[in-house]
């Protein structure tokens, strides 16, 4: 009765309440609909969202899913952070290993000798021990559990963010490859316009020649040759530069970087359904790291107040102890003890106290990042969305400027031809025609920006095969 005894109130220690206060999620202020989406959807959102979707479903580039599975895998960054996820793994087995019991086995044994000594008999002394000990802190106050709680939420914190670099590089690498393509438009523009160009200096020149037109004539035309010639090589220094850029984001030295689908020729939906604001929550890998770090704030709370109460340690040791190796391990030699302790802090300085006290400001802190990251989060997508709206409607308009200033460069090159008017008019308008076509190249750039951005904020792309 006296074991079961003894072992109910070891039990009941183990067992005991958990100081500090329990996690319980703070409200948020959430919209009911995104600032910037369409009429229709803002009227009733939709519960699906582009951010559900896996990164290959919006991205269907061939090439660009190619070049996204290479980061994903060689990414320093990504690799960096799974490295932390191992860090933090090993924290929490080291803190679950606080609360447990400590075993330990030693063994001891000598042998002494000494002459005899004027004043001092000889004498002959050996001794030999072997035992194992027993050491535990008995976690009443809920110190280790705490401890062991804040741990388990900053190894989630620590995978969140993970995810988060993940969303990030699948967007950066998304974005960095279409700005990729853009600049191959331009140079693919540059470069059909600097033909064009050079075919129509050698008419003027003719003409010229043949006395039908003069050397003014001749020298406008020399313009829009050089002025179409001086693009070409800075946007190859720019393409070379933008390989570099692509091939860091995999893990890889400065290198060529294969292309799949032309810009005009990258699929997305005109509309893109930004689902509901409170499931953003769940979604943005941000937000979950933020809400984990918390966690683990909340519950430090717990560890610094369970100082305040006594700390219960038991002890036991069992062996054998002889002086004679050969009797080491017979009845008579055995050994054993038991024993705990209690500590009370009476006096420390104000330390226990102060610790409190930082955990509580840490955790406001910790707080105050969590709901500021879910209004970062909401001012993300809004931003996103009226950049992706608007950016859409300006490369419609820039396809009519660019419509409307090819044909203008077509008549006035007809008229020229006639005879009915200057050269100035053919220059005036072919450099309206290439600039149009450089802003249209550009505009269709911004909107697979814009998408991208969308996609980003609305937490999609950590999303893994």
């Amino acid at each position: 009765m006296r074991r079961l005894s003894a072992l109910s109130l070891i039990m009941l220690l183990i067992s005991g309440c958990a100081v500090g206060p329990n996690y319980k999620r703070p409200s948020a202020n959430v919209p009911g609909t995104y600032r910037g989406t369409i009429p229709q959807e803002a009227a009733q959102p939709a519960a699906e969202s582009l951010g559900d979707e896996k990164w290959w479903e919006v991205f269907q580039d061939k090439q660009l899913q190619d070049l996204i599975h290479t980061a994903l895998q060689q990414n320093y960054d990504v690799r960096i952070a799974a490295t932390r996820i191992l860090q933090a793994q090993a924290q929490v087995g080291i803190t679950r290993a606080d609360g447990l019991p400590t075993i330990s086995a030693g063994a001891r044994s000598f042998d002494q000798r000494s002459a005899r000594q004027k004043f001092f008999p000889a004498f002959d002394t050996s001794a030999h021990q072997v035992d194992l000990s027993l050491a535990w802190d008995l976690d009443f106050w809920g110190k280790y559990r705490r401890a062991n709680e804040s741990a388990r939420a900053s190894l989630l914190a620590t995978q969140w963010a993970r995810e988060a670099v993940i969303s990030t590089l699948v967007s950066d690498v998304a974005a960095a490859y279409f700005q990729l393509r853009e600049l191959d438009l331009q140079l693919e523009i540059s470069r059909r316009t600097l033909a064009s160009r050079q075919n129509s200096l050698q008419l003027t020149q003719v003409l010229a020649k043949g006395g039908a037109t003069s050397m003014l004539d001749v020298r406008q035309a020399e313009q829009l040759v050089f002025t179409a010639a001086e693009t070409i090589p800075d946007l190859e220094r720019r393409i070379e530069q933008q390989e570099n850029f692509i091939s860091t984001l995999l893990g890889n030295n400065p290198g060529p970087i294969a292309r799949g689908a032309k810009l005009t020729e990258q699929p997305h939906a005109p509309e893109v359904p930004a689902g509901l604001p409170s499931s953003l929550l769940e979604r943005r890998p941000d937000i979950r790291q933020a809400e984990a770090q918390l966690v683990a704030a909340n519950a430090q709370i717990g560890v610094s107040k369970a100082a305040y109460f006594p700390q219960i340690a038991l002890t036991a040791t069992s062996g054998y102890q002889s002086s004679a190796l050969t009797s080491l391990f017979t009845g008579p030699a055995g050994l054993w003890n038991f024993g705990g302790s209690l500590v009370q802090p009476i006096f420390a300085g104000g330390r226990i106290r102060s610790g409190v006290r930082f955990s509580e400001a840490r955790q406001q802190e910790t707080l105050l990042i969590y709901q500021e990251t879910i209004q970062q989060a909401f001012r993300g997508v809004s931003d996103a969305l009226v950049e992706y709206g608007k950016d859409r409607e300006f490369r419609e308009q820039q396809e009519q400027l660019a419509s409307s200033a090819e044909d203008a460069a077509r008549l006035s090159e007809t008229r020229y031809r006639g005879g009915a008017t200057s050269y100035l008019e053919v220059l005036t308008n072919e450099t309206n025609y290439f600039n149009a076509e450089l802003g249209l190249a550009q505009a269709q750039l911004n909107e697979l920006l814009g998408l991208v951005s969308v996609y980003r904020n609305l937490g999609g792309g950590w999303q893994e095969q």
